[in-house]
Parts: C-alpha cells; sequence; structure tokens
C-alpha cells in the first residue's frame, strides 16, 4: 500500500501546480521585481555610511644633531676635529734685530709675546698650533721670562742656545726643549742673510722632530676666548706702544672692516716676508717691572708671576684691565675692573710687556 500512495501525492502535486502556474508566476514574478527594486534601492539610493578614519599617528622626528664644533685653545679660531684642538704646541724664538727683518712665519702665529732681550733690542715668541708656516726666522736664543710664558702653553721650544738661567731651567727635564744645539738637523743657515741672523727652520722639520720626541698633543688652559665685533663709535683707531726705542717702538692702525689692527715697527709696516703685513686680531701692552741684573753677562729681568697692569685692544675699543699669573705653569689671566675676566676675541693675539717707567702706551 505504501508504494502506491507515494506516487499518488506526486501526481497530484504536479496537477495541482499545472492548475495554479498563472498565479505561481505572477506571485514570483511579484517577488522577484520586489527584490530587485529593494536591492536597486540599497544600492543607489541608500546614503552612504561615512567610514570612519583612525587618526593618523603623529611620528615626531628628532631633530638632526648639531655639528660638534671644535676650536683651537691657542687662539680661539675653529679646527677641523677634535684631534687638531689637542695638536701640539710650538713655541719658536724669532729675533727683531734691524739685520732679521722682514721676518718669516709670525703673520700665521696664535700668540706672540714681545719684549726686551739686551740693549733694548726686541725679541719675540711666537706660538703656533692649528697654523704651520714653512718658513721660520731668523731663530734667535732664549730668555727666562719666555720660559715663564711659553710654560702655560705645554709647548716645545725651539731656539737657539740662550741665556744661562733660561737653559738652566729649560733643560732640567720639565719642558719640551727642541734647541737647535742638540737638534741642528731641524734647522739651515740661509745663505741670504748672514749668522747669527740666518737661522731658519720649518713645521716639516719642526713636526717631524716632536714625534720622534713623543711631543704630539698638548693640554693647556688658553685665553677665554669670544667671537669679535666691532663697536659702533671706536675709541682706539690708532694705538702707540714705546717699549725701548724708535727701531723697537710699535704702533697700530685699526681696520673696522676686517677688525684687525695694522702693525707697524720702528715707523713702517711689519711685514712677514712671505704673507704681509702683521695684522692681529687683539693687541694687549702688558706692563711689567723690568730691570738689568747681572748674571752670565748683564741681562734683562722681567717679573712675570704675580699681577699688573694691562690695555687691552679690540674691536676698535681700549680696555683698561689687569693681569696676573699664579705661577711659571698657570696661563695669564686679564680681568676689567669690575675683577671679571675679559674675553679676547679670537685669532692672533699680539703681547708687548712694556716696561713700567720707561715704557709707554696711548691711543686715539
Amino acid at each position: 500500500m505504501e508504494q502506491e500512495v507515494k506516487p499518488k501525492l506526486w501526481a497530484r502535486f504536479i496537477l495541482w501546480i499545472k492548475k495554479h502556474r498563472i498565479i505561481l508566476i505572477s506571485v514570483f514574478g511579484f517577488l522577484f521585481v520586489t527584490g530587485a527594486t529593494l536591492v536597486s534601492f540599497i544600492l543607489f539610493f541608500q546614503k552612504p555610511v561615512e567610514t570612519v578614519k583612525a587618526p593618523a599617528i603623529e611620528v615626531k622626528k628628532e631633530p638632526a644633531p648639531e655639528p660638534i664644533k671644535y676650536y683651537s685653545p691657542l687662539t680661539g679660531d675653529l679646527v677641523a676635529d677634535e684631534a687638531a684642538s689637542k695638536q701640539a704646541v710650538t713655541a719658536i724664538m724669532i729675533e727683531n734685530s734691524p739685520d732679521a727683518r722682514p721676518q718669516s712665519g709670525i703673520k700665521k702665529a696664535g700668540v706672540v709675546f714681545e719684549a726686551i732681550a739686551e740693549g733694548g733690542i726686541t725679541r719675540f715668541l711666537t706660538l703656533f698650533q692649528e697654523q704651520k708656516p714653512q718658513l721660520i726666522g731668523p731663530v734667535r736664543s732664549l730668555r727666562m721670562y719666555y720660559v715663564d710664558w711659553l710654560a702655560a702653553f705645554d709647548a716645545s721650544v725651539a731656539h737657539v742656545g740662550g741665556s744661562a738661567a733660561s737653559l738652566t731651567e729649560i733643560r732640567n727635564g720639565s719642558y719640551r726643549d727642541i734647541d737647535q744645539f742638540f737638534n741642528s738637523a731641524s734647522y739651515w743657515r740661509a745663505t741670504d742673510r748672514y749668522a747669527p741672523h740666518n737661522v731658519y727652520t720649518s713645521f716639516a722639520k719642526l713636526d717631524a722632530l716632536n714625534v720622534a720626541k713623543g711631543y704630539t698633543t698638548s693640554s693647556f688652559d688658553g685665553f677665554l676666548r669670544t667671537d669679535g665685533k666691532p663697536i659702533a663709535e671706536p675709541t682706539a683707531t690708532s694705538v702707540n706702544i714705546n717699549i725701548s726705542s724708535a727701531l723697537y717702538n710699535s704702533s697700530y692702525v685699526y681696520d673696522a672692516k676686517t677688525n684687525t689692527y695694522a702693525r707697524s715697527l720702528g715707523g713702517v709696516p711689519h711685514l712677514d716676508r712671505e704673507e704681509g703685513q702683521i695684522t692681529p686680531s687683539v693687541v694687549i701692552a702688558l706692563k711689567v717691572n723690568e730691570s738689568t741684573v747681572l748674571e752670565d753677562g748683564y741681562r734683562q729681568k722681567i717679573d712675570t708671576i704675580g699681577s699688573g697692569e694691562a690695555v687691552i685692544f679690540q674691536n676698535g675699543n681700549a680696555i683698561d684691565a689687569t693681569w696676573s699669573k699664579a705661577s711659571r705653569k698657570d696661563q695669564i689671566v686679564f680681568k676689567d675692573i669690575n675683577n671679571k675676566e675679559i674675553a679676547l676675541n679670537r685669532g692672533q693675539t699680539w703681547i708687548s710687556a712694556v716696561p713700567n717707567g720707561s715704557g709707554s702706551v696711548s691711543w686715539q
């Protein structure tokens, strides 16, 4: 019985569909059209939903670090790197008698000390670090007060002998002595001048000598330095420094464009034979007590340790100052009338030791 019922039900269902096919087609058509309409409405007429974007994460870029700047402790000038700021300082004694002029190498010295060597004749202690001229001279002998000044710079010292007191000190093992007497291969005698005004050297030779002796760096306190800027109304455009006599007295004319002082000596421009007129950034009249004493003959004695008065010329200005030096190896410190240390302009500093009583300094 079961097997007969199933076909009858299926046949009846097929028959029912055939009878009602028009209605079914209409219903399914209606449903299809309605569905299609609804889908079209959703797709084309519904307001789009705004997509909410996640807030952008701001990545802060760290600013690039400022490049490290290195300065020469001798001159305050910018140098290439740390090694250049620590390279060895070399002091060279240079003659200043009329037969020695024009000298070579002086314009590139970082610091120059000028003082009477004997009989009113001045001599220069020149100190070099980053600048290395290849012709320097004439090289002459050493005096005790120059040792006092160079000791603060941890410098080698090139010279041709010296006074008994200075040689005893410089040869005691505490200094970097590169005396021509014991290092003749690092010096030579020029043929266009006569002895004793003809001993020359170069940094090619002196650097090699320093390296051979292990004098490759210098550690010292230089002068306090600053960037120079001409003042609006200069107070000192013409400077006269009298040390001994007309042949050795010096004068300076201030140039605001370069902020330097053009040096004259004995009434004529003081020239470096290879580099032209000498033009320091700072000129200092260092007032000192000076006397003549009997050592290995009559010698000048200058009191370098202690304190005294000074006049500093820079930026077109004259500054009344005091100087002090606590010991041989301590640096000279310059202070103003308010006891504040004076910053010196970057560049060459020229220091003239002016004897109290017999010397003088004036400006306008």
